[in-house]
């Protein structure tokens, strides 16, 4: 795992409270958090007319983004593309560094920097950690005034799953109460699970929110995150056993293996079925709880749950697209004409 990002590296990748990078997930405040549902939420009711619909089209027609995912992606490659082109950016990609002068011995910083002449967004998804920080510290020392998203970095940090994974439960509870109070148990490989790593990251800024952890032994979650969390004032509980926590939950969070990563970190053989929704789990679950998973999917949420009222997997993959448009604008200076048409 990187280094847990100071205080003065988290300063320096905003400008008067504006984000100038998203790298961290720590970078996110409750008060950017909640600004970002407002705009996420103006911004779909605007598409949903032919006239909003334009009016975000024109709102950065003369903006460039280039997605540069060389690790495997569908929804946050997707959602980012379609999010820009809501907004009027035109959009390039390089989905593998064979196709970059990378292949010909070129550093991945300087190819960083080609892409930073063409573009004035740069989303990217890199299979080292901090990756994205080491371009956003680059730009900053050249002072390329460009902006770079951080779209999954190694086993780190996911900054914009955990973003619109908040703003689904945003949505789901707030007519319930918020966020705020509410038990949220996260299940499957939280080892290596980037996602549920920068979940937790954002739930911390919200007001009493309790965690159940549900792992195999061997893919628990890792140390600096317990420690994130008693820092925090966050509680929670851990088990090998679903069924234990899962009667409680306001919401529940599914994750599969992720076994991607079995030659950095193997997991070992274990019986991932006692990791799934069944029958069982099921009936012990609140008919209010909400049932999340950051997909792709396996054996952990079977395809008959689809039809479950409380599924919301679905939703949250529509949700990505209207954080991120979102965030994008935000990052592009846009938020406000969006907030205030």
């Amino acid at each position: 795992m990187t280094a847990k990002p100071t205080k003065d590296e988290l300063r320096l990748l905003s400008s008067r409270d504006r984000l100038l990078h998203l790298i961290y997930t720590q970078q996110l405040s409750r008060g950017l958090l909640e600004d970002l549902f407002v705009v996420a939420e103006k911004a779909r009711g605007m598409y949903a007319s032919g006239i909003g619909a334009t009016f975000l089209q024109n709102c950065l027609p003369n903006k460039r983004a280039l997605l540069y995912f060389v690790q495997p992606s569908t929804r946050t490659f997707l959602s980012f593309q379609s999010a820009a082109e809501i907004l009027g950016i035109s959009t390039a990609r390089v989905t593998s560094t064979s196709t970059s002068s990378e292949a010909k011995g070129e550093t991945p910083l300087d190819t960083v920097h080609v892409f930073a002449m063409y573009h004035d967004l740069i989303v990217m998804r890199y299979p080292e950690a901090g990756f994205a920080s080491k371009c956003a510290q680059y730009f900053r020392e050249r002072d390329l005034p460009k902006h770079i998203i951080n779209g999954g970095s190694g086993m780190d940090q996911h900054p914009t799953q955990a973003l619109l994974d908040v703003y689904t439960l945003h949505r789901e509870f707030y007519r319930k109460g918020g966020i705020d109070g509410k038990r949220i148990l996260v299940a499957g490989d939280l080892a290596r699970g980037r996602a549920v790593r920068s979940l937790i990251y954002l739930l911390s800024k919200f007001e009493d929110v309790k965690m159940d952890l549900v792992a195999p032994a061997s893919l628990g979650l890792h140390d600096d995150i317990k420690e994130h969390m008693h820092e925090n004032e966050m509680p929670f509980r851990e088990s090998e056993n679903l069924m234990d926590f899962i009667g409680e939950a306001d919401a529940v969070y599914m994750t599969r293996v992720q076994d991607e990563y079995d030659d950095v970190e193997p997991g070992g053989e274990l019986d991932y079925d006692r990791f799934s929704l069944t029958p069982a789990s099921l009936d012990a679950m609140s008919p209010n709880c909400a049932i999340l998973h950051p997909l792709p999917r396996r054996s952990e949420i079977p395809v008959s749950v689809d039809s479950d009222s409380r599924a919301r997997y679905w939703e949250q993959v529509e949700n990505g697209m209207w954080a991120r448009v979102a965030l994008i604008a935000h990052v592009l200076e846009c938020d406000l004409r969006i907030k205030t048409a």
